[in-house]
């Protein structure tokens, strides 16, 4: 069964993923089981999606619930779960309003196109350029792939979308030097996921938001990873004292259910009107639903502060093991959003972690990623540790 499915697949879908050579059939909490019966611990996620692990009771009876009731109108009429998701994100957030979309890169493409029409309503046309950073990354349709600072998810699609500027993350004054009279707004995550897992620079962030606001551009934070208590906070910036005037959110949203969001303060908002913006699948009453879901139990059952607290765990270990190990340059990140730096090739290590039972991925060649469901337990990253460790002394 399982050569028959590899097979069909790699003969039928788009060769866009190298996938490894296994199934996966099922999934509860942080474990997965592939078609053999072999069971891993999860340390990907879905890529830092599935925040309350897989096959939650809650989220799923949620979904079969409003399944059996209501699946799709589209955004010409009003829906219960879309209106509650909203106004619990409105009253755990900075912002007024919410855009919904279908994935992170619909929601900075959103994102971008709200700061230019603001530009324009404000009287300052000219103002349609977007500094991001070097080594970010926001998605692979023609704007975010535009926007993102990696030459590799950019290269082949030239002439990409004009408009965008890069500078190095962390450095202020290349950002004060990088915005002029053409410039709309700064787009940045609050860490840097896909870049190697790089977290701001004490105050760094601040610095940002009172740039922007002398500059009277827009700072527009890209929280598709970090969002959804995966730092051991709702929202990363949170950590770092600034609030944007734009947040996207994805991934973890609704656990595992496509779905995207843009939120905005009321000002900002005011320049998507009706028909400045849309989106068929936006927001459908299935996904809003399982979101509504994942956020309600991410506020009321203390999941985050246990992530919070677990993370420090987690780093603390991988801190131990750079002690140990020569070979680890770094150990970086915030909450579960964990990054171990090696000095040779990373992704080598997956095969062996996998054929030990961890699931892990790795970014940018050389760094170790752990994004693991928030209700990871301590006993299973013990159990990690010991086997990296193993695999570290080899």
């Amino acid at each position: 069964m399982t050569e028959s499915i590899m097979h069909t697949a790699d003969r039928v879908i788009a060769a866009t993923y190298k996938r490894f050579p296994i199934v996966l059939q099922r999934g509860k909490g942080c474990s997965l089981w592939d078609t053999q019966g072999r069971r891993y611990t999860d340390f990907v996620a879905g890529i830092a999606v599935c925040n309350l692990g897989h096959a939650h009771p809650r989220i799923a009876d949620a979904v079969a619930r409003q399944a059996r009731e209501l699946v799709h109108v589209s955004n010409l009429y009003y829906t219960i779960p879309q209106t509650e998701l909203a106004r619990l994100l409105v009253e755990n957030s900075f912002a007024d309003r919410v855009f919904f979309g279908n994935s992170g890169a619909e929601a900075n493409e959103a994102a971008i196109k709200l700061a230019r029409k603001y530009a324009k309503d404000q009287g300052r046309p000219e103002r349609y350029r977007i500094v991001c950073m070097e080594k970010s990354f926001h998605g692979r349709t023609m704007a975010t792939l535009a926007a993102t600072g990696q030459d590799k998810i950019r290269k082949g699609f030239d002439p990409v979308l004009q408009g965008f500027s890069f500078v190095p993350f962390n450095d202020i004054d290349a950002l004060a030097a990088a915005i002029d009279d053409h410039t709309c707004a700064v787009l940045l995550e609050p860490i840097q996921g896909e870049g190697g897992i790089h977290p701001p620079a004490p105050n760094y962030l601040r610095q940002v938001r009172q740039l922007c606001d002398e500059r009277g551009v827009l700072m527009i934070l890209d929280e598709i990873q970090t969002g959804m208590g995966r730092t051991g906070k709702l929202f990363a910036h949170e950590h770092f004292g600034a609030v944007p005037d734009i947040m996207t959110l994805a991934k973890a949203l609704a656990n595992g259910l496509p779905i995207g969001a843009m939120l905005a303060t009321e000002t900002v908002a005011a320049s998507f009107g009706a028909g400045a913006h849309a989106s068929t699948f936006g927001g459908t009453p299935l996904v809003t639903a399982a979101a509504l879901e994942t956020l309600t139990i991410l506020l009321e059952d203390k999941v985050i502060e246990r992530a919070a607290d677990t993370g420090d765990y987690f780093k603390n270990a991988l801190k131990q093991l750079k002690q140990r190990h020569g070979c680890v340059i770094d150990v970086r990140g915030q909450g579960l959003l964990l990054g171990l730096q090696l000095d040779r090739p990373a992704d080598e290590l997956l095969p062996m972690l996998m054929e030990k039972g961890f699931l892990v991925n790795c970014v940018q060649g050389d760094t170790l990623r752990f994004a693991p469901p928030l209700i990871i337990e301590k006993n299973e990253i013990d159990a990690l540790i010991r086997c990296l460790d193993e695999l570290l002394t080899r």
